[in-house]
């Protein structure tokens, strides 16, 4: 089956990279465009701290959250709106490799071009701040960001692929998503807007001085999104039947 999924992933990033969209080449500029955002843009602005400073992950930690909604919601209420969706419902790959090789392919992307971009952006701390010695974000809470990041992905695609499942077209499926991520992302910054002056500073100086706990605050956050992920992955296996979904 791991191969059935594999196929179904690598149709799904290379139609959204080439062909989905007003041109071939929009996909790639979207592209370019998070590469100069993270990748150098930011990285100039902060210099040396955007590798020093762990709370620096705040800054891109939404990314591949948007990243993941764009692709998801077209799983497949974008076959829907292109009449796709029969032929690839009525072709020999199973259930589990349809499902989820289009979240996979979500994930993958997000936090393919995530990584991409940070990587590019040690690259560019390094040659700004040249003759200073080589740089690179701190092991641990990279790694553990990353991990998160991949956690969050995951479940914002499967979110994503339970609101594609029912609806009629990718827009409607994007507004839809659009509101459980400002549930789950916009709204708590917001409410950090409002809390008195210097108590965020307060607690980035206090996080900054945790290292040796960070660890175990991450592997805590990880171990729920793992058990909500797994919760989604086995709510939207029992969602996908392709018999009424031929039907709709």
């Amino acid at each position: 089956m791991m191969t059935d999924v594999l196929v179904v992933m690598s149709k799904e990033i290379r139609e959204f990279l080439l062909q989905r969209g007003e041109s071939r080449r929009s996909g790639w500029v979207n592209i370019l465009v998070v590469l100069g955002l993270l990748g150098v843009y930011m990285p100039v602005m902060s210099k040396a701290e955007w590798l020093t400073n762990p709370m620096v992950s705040l800054s891109w930690s939404w990314l591949p959250i948007f990243l993941t909604s764009a692709m998801i919601t077209d799983s497949f209420a974008g076959e829907r709106e292109r009449h796709t969706l029969e032929t690839l419902l009525a072709s020999r790959l199973s259930d589990q490799a349809i499902l989820f090789g289009k979240i996979l392919a979500a994930v993958v992307y997000a936090c393919g071009l995530t990584l991409a971009s940070l990587l590019l952006g040690a690259v560019t701390v390094n040659v700004i701040t040249w003759g200073e010695g080589l740089r690179f974000y701190a092991l641990m809470p990279f790694v553990g960001a990353m991990l998160l990041m991949v956690l969050a992905a995951l479940l914002m695609s499967s979110v994503g692929v339970l609101v594609s499942l029912r609806s009629a077209t990718v827009r409607s499926a994007y507004q839809k998503l659009s509101l459980a991520i400002m549930a789950l992302w916009v709204v708590p910054m917001l409410v950090l807007q409002f809390l008195p002056k210097g108590t965020i500073a307060g607690w980035m100086d206090s996080l900054a001085g945790m290292q040796i706990n960070l660890g175990w605050v991450m592997l805590g956050v990880g171990l729920v999104l793992a058990v909500i992920d797994a919760v989604l992955l086995a709510v939207a296996r029992a969602r996908f039947q392709r018999s009424r979904l031929i039907l709709d």
